[in-house]
């Protein structure tokens, strides 16, 4: 999305969430997503946690069974390997000594962990590479609707003419922030309303009304707060949800931003309201300087943001747990990138791409899905951890595990087909995450390696779909070698890297639910 584009219908879509004119109308009742629901439990909930700045997924996510290798590229940065939180049932990767909360979703059984979750070709900035993730979007295009905002599209194609209805009397989405995210842009307009902050919610819930300036600024927000009251449908329907609720549970963590967030969005989950998608957020991750504090790594800015993280969630899910609704709610974790694998002199890290994802809830298969990230001795400041898994991967296995959306139907909203993730109980694929990450390191591998112009590469595929791609260090894609369908066997394809500089590159393969990265090295002749 444009930036110009992206700041107007913004801050439309904030002051007027409801307020849509010249749309389109077509019959809700013939929608072939809403017949194909018919028997299938369509009250769950997913809950969007952005992480703004760029998380840093090497002290997030710690390679246990690579440690050397993560100490020699980070050594100012690096976490202790004693203070290393231990998950059960994997002894390969390890959480960041803050992540208590996550080290016991984990061990409970409620919370899977994606490794290396980017896109091909990845963009360093801040505003378009978020762009990039909320309109799931390739590289090099710009879209004008929000994956949601187009999932949203397809199970209620004629909002909102006719809403709020019986069949749906609730928000379709609701983002606790200052403006709304072009996540939920739809080729109608926004589909979410935005609550300013967590304050504002119990403004609205209690009908209370932060006092305007006396000046022409004021007399506007007055004028438009009554217009928005006047046209906003959903006022009493979300308050009615919040006050059914007058108990929760009392361990939330105080002074932190995201923890109150969540409990607005627990009290409305457990007030009944049939909202399908949340977004809350908190900021701070941009740690280029003073991501850990000098002699004692554990500490830091980063730690202390992990930390609330962590708090949140864990007290989020006691208390969805304590309003009897935790069955219904699937939260996703999210920063616009990862950041460098190298540590730069500032005890920080760089703008980078790959991240690690956090599902969590009661229907999500424990387990760290990938491989720990390689780091290979030739590192240069500049690379990036290579990706594993697109992030629309993420988004499909959710449109279809979670939302039942049909297969044709989520490659529609994502405007191509993209690979599925054993990470929701109940409707994945028979292969689980343990078989995905333990089929050997042998699926893709080329000859000679190191090699000087050019390499042999090998992969094994089980049919079907077969994707053979290249990347370089830093992420960008070189070559796409293989885009098609294939027989069950084993295939042979030459790269010619004439063209390319000495260095570190990554073969990726990906067919069905299979993965895998494989590092490959050229040198000068």
């Amino acid at each position: 999305m444009q930036r110009r584009s992206f700041v107007k219908q913004t801050l439309q879509g904030a002051v007027l969430p409801s307020i849509f004119s010249g749309l389109s109308a077509r019959a809700w009742g013939n929608s072939a997503f809403l017949r194909s629901l018919t028997g299938v439990d369509n009250d769950h909930v997913l809950v969007l946690i952005q992480l703004a700045g760029g998380n840093d997924g090497l002290n997030t996510i710690i390679p246990i069974e690579l440690y050397s290798d993560y100490y020699r590229v980070r050594s100012n940065i690096a976490i202790p390997e004693a203070k290393i939180l231990r998950l059960s049932n994997n002894d390969k990767t390890g959480l960041h000594p803050s992540l208590t909360g996550l080290q016991q979703l984990y061990n409970n059984e409620k919370l899977c962990a994606i490794q290396s979750v980017g896109y091909p070709s990845p963009n360093g900035s801040h505003f378009r590479s978020m762009d990039i993730w909320l309109t799931g979007a390739d590289s090099n295009e710009y879209l004008a609707t929000g994956w949601a905002g187009r999932f949203f599209g397809h199970q209620y194609p004629n909002f909102p003419v006719g809403f709020p209805n019986d069949d749906m009397p609730d928000p379709l989405a609701l983002q606790i922030g200052s403006v709304l995210s072009p996540v939920f842009l739809s080729p109608n307009g926004f589909t979410a309303l935005a609550i300013e902050s967590d304050l504002d919610f119990y403004n609205l819930i209690n009908a209370i009304q932060d006092p305007a300036p006396d000046t022409p600024s004021g007399r506007e927000i007055t004028y438009l707060r009554s217009v928005a009251r006047q046209t906003n449908k959903y006022s009493e329907a979300i308050r009615a949800a919040a006050q059914k609720v007058t108990q929760q549970y009392s361990g939330y963590p105080a002074n932190n931003s995201l923890a109150a967030q969540l409990k607005a969005v627990a009290r409305l989950i457990g007030g009944g309201l049939k909202t399908k998608i949340y977004m809350v957020g908190m900021g701070g991750f941009d740690t280029h300087g003073g991501q850990v504090t000098g002699g004692n790594t554990s500490a830091g800015a980063h730690g202390g943001l992990l930390k609330q993280v962590s708090e949140a969630i864990s007290a989020f899910m006691e208390d969805l747990k304590f309003l009897k609704v935790s069955n219904r709610v699937l939260g996703m974790t999210f920063s616009e990138f990862g950041r460098r694998i190298q540590s730069n002199g500032s005890l920080g890290t760089d703008h980078g791409a790959a991240q690690p994802v956090f599902l969590f809830g009661d229907y999500v298969r424990q387990g760290i899905l990938g491989k720990n990230p390689a780091m290979p001795t030739a590192t240069q400041a500049i690379d990036n951890i290579p990706m594993q898994y697109d992030f629309r991967s993420v988004y499909s296995t959710i449109m279809r595990d979670w939302f039942c959306l049909p297969t044709e139907q989520v490659d529609n909203v994502l405007l191509k087909n993209y690979q599925y993730l054993p990470v929701i109980k109940g409707t994945a694929c028979n292969i689980g995450i343990d078989n995905a990450n333990n089929l050997g390191d042998n699926l893709i591998k080329n000859y000679p390696n190191p090699f000087v112009s050019s390499t042999t590469i090998s992969f094994k595929t089980t049919g079907g779909h077969t994707l053979v791609q290249v990347f370089d260090a830093t992420g960008r894609r070189i070559a796409t070698l293989a885009d098609k369908p294939y027989a069950a066997g084993t295939y042979s394809i030459s790269f010619d890297a004439r063209s390319l500089a000495a260095g570190v590159y990554y073969a990726r393969l990906q067919n069905g639910t299979l993965q895998q990265v494989h590092p490959m090295l050229k040198v000068r002749g």
